[in-house]
């Protein structure tokens, strides 16, 4: 199952690589009153970046909640 996972991040990655590659442009980026130029391959790869990270910080937070609560409610009387 862990050769399926790797298959799957390795093929996504790939077709997000793919994608920016093919487009390279530049971008107008707008955030509260911050505005700046950039290509949309960078962009493409940043919020991939940050998804994963922010993904991951996620699933750490989880397994976290859910080993403390098993851990509360497994203790002895």
């Amino acid at each position: 199952m862990r050769y399926l996972h790797l298959a799957v991040i390795v093929i996504f990655a790939a077709i997000i690589l793919i994608f920016a590659a093919q487009n390279f442009q530049l971008v107008k980026v707008s955030f509260l009153s911050i505005s700046f130029e950039t290509r949309l391959a960078l962009l493409i790869v940043l919020i991939y970046i940050f998804g994963a990270l922010t993904g991951g910080s996620v699933l750490a937070l989880l397994r976290q909640s859910i080993h403390g609560a098993r851990r509360h409610t497994a203790a002895p009387p």
